[in-house]
C-alpha cells in the first residue's frame, strides 16, 4: 500500500510518499480502508521527535481516520465489511489506576497509546485499530468533514471541562484561534455558557473566529500587547481561563492576561517548549498552570455526539491527496490555514 512515512526523525525532507506493507488486524482489530486522514501539530512533533521518542522504522503518522470497514481480526463482533466509521485515536491497552478512575491519557506511554504517535497511524491506505475505538458515521457526513474532529474534539473537551473545570458565565481566551485544538475549543467554550476572546494572526482568522462564536476577535500582529488590551477590555479583571497551545512566544503574556485565580491550560506548543515565567505571578495571583492531553473513551464519545448534531465543527482549511502530504506538514508548521488539514489516500 501507499503511506506518507519517515525512515528518521528530521525536517520536511524525510518524509517519503512510498510502498510500505499493508496491515494486518490482529485478534479484536479491524483493517479500514482510510478515506480521509487529518493531521494535527503532533504529527510535526512526531517526525521531527524528542528525547526518549523510540519509534518501529518507517513510521506511518496521522492519529485522525475516517474510512470503510476492510476486514475483521479474530473475536471481532458487532461490526461489518463495508461499515463507514471514525476512530477514537486515544488507544486503551491495558488497566491501571488511572485507566480505572477514567483518566486514561494519564496512563500515556503505558497503557495508553496514540494512533500516528506511539503506533502506525491514517497517514496510508490501510491502517488498523481495536474495534472498542469505532465509532459509526452519519449517513450524511462525507469522510473529510468525518475525520478533522476526532483528536481535537477528544482534546478540547478534556481541557476544558475535565482539567480547566470550565464553567458557565466565566471568560476564556483562545490564544492562537486558528489552530484545530483552537478552533474547537472556541466552540466549546461558546457552547457552555462562556465569554470568549479569540486571539490570532489575521483579519481572515478573526473573521473565521468570530463566525465560529468569539465575543472578540484580536489581531496580535497588529496588536502585540494584546494582554493589556484583554485587561483593559475587561475592567482590569482579566479572564477566568486562558488556552495557550503556542507556548514559548506566548506563555507570559497569557498568564498575565488571567484574573485572580485563573486557570491556564496547555496541550501543546507550537512555538517552541521552553521559557522563563515570572513565579511571582503564580502565588501573587493564586493562578493554576495545568497541562492536559487527549482524553478518555467516554470523553470521546460524549464530544462526538456533539459534533454529530451540528453543534460544534472542525473547519477544515484544505484536503490535499496524500501524495501531497508534505505540503500538509509544511502548512502546519508556517501556521498559513485555519482549521484542519486532510490528506485523502
Amino acid at each position: 500500500m501507499k503511506a506518507l512515512c519517515f525512515y528518521e526523525h528530521g525536517d520536511l525532507d524525510v518524509l517519503q510518499y512510498t510502498d510500505v506493507p499493508d496491515p494486518a488486524p490482529g485478534p479484536g482489530e479491524v483493517l479500514i480502508e482510510v478515506k480521509a486522514c487529518a493531521l494535527n501539530h503532533l504529527d510535526v512533533w512526531v517526525r521531527r521527535g524528542w528525547p526518549g521518542l523510540k519509534l518501529a522504522m518507517p513510521h506511518i503518522g496521522g492519529c485522525d481516520v475516517a474510512g470503510v470497514i476492510a476486514g475483521l481480526g479474530e473475536g471481532v463482533s458487532g461490526w461489518e465489511v463495508g461499515e463507514r466509521v471514525v476512530v477514537d485515536p486515544g488507544i486503551v491497552t491495558g488497566e491501571d489506576e488511572f485507566t480505572r478512575r477514567g483518566e486514561h491519557s494519564l496512563s500515556q506511554g503505558r497503557h495508553y497509546l496514540i494512533l500516528g504517535e506511539d503506533i502506525p497511524g491514517g497517514a496510508a491506505e490501510y491502517a488498523v485499530a481495536p474495534s472498542a475505538n469505532l465509532l459509526r458515521m452519519p449517513d450524511d457526513w462525507d469522510y473529510p468533514q468525518a475525520a478533522a474532529p476526532l483528536l481535537v474534539s477528544l482534546t478540547a473537551w478534556r481541557m476544558l471541562f475535565k482539567r480547566a473545570g470550565l464553567c458557565a458565565g466565566e471568560s476564556v481566551l483562545i490564544v492562537g484561534a486558528g489552530g484545530g485544538v483552537n478552533s474547537v475549543a472556541l466552540q466549546l467554550a461558546k457552547w457552555a455558557g462562556a465569554s470568549v476572546y479569540a486571539l490570532t494572526s489575521s483579519e481572515e482568522k478573526m473573521a473565521r473566529a468570530t463566525e465560529l462564536g468569539a465575543d472578540v476577535a484580536l489581531n496580535y500582529r497588529e496588536d502585540p500587547d494584546w494582554h493589556k488590551t484583554i485587561g483593559k477590555m475587561t475592567g482590569r479583571r482579566g479572564v477566568d481561563v486562558v488556552v495557550d497551545n503556542v507556548g514559548q512566544a506566548t506563555l507570559n503574556k497569557s498568564i498575565r492576561a488571567l484574573a485572580r485565580g485563573g486557570r491556564l491550560v496547555i496541550v501543546g506548543n507550537t512555538s517552541g517548549p521552553k521559557t522563563e515565567i515570572d513565579i511571582r505571578f503564580i502565588f501573587g495571583k493564586q493562578i493554576s498552570l495545568i497541562g492536559s492531553t487527549m482524553g478518555s473513551p467516554q470523553d470521546f464519545r460524549d464530544v462526538m455526539r456533539l459534533v454529530w448534531s451540528g453543534a460544534i465543527t472542525a473547519p477544515v482549511d484544505r484536503v490535499l491527496p496524500l501524495s501531497e502530504g508534505k505540503q500538509g506538514h509544511a502548512a502546519l508548521e508556517s501556521g498559513a490555514k485555519f482549521g484542519k488539514v486532510v490528506l485523502a489516500p
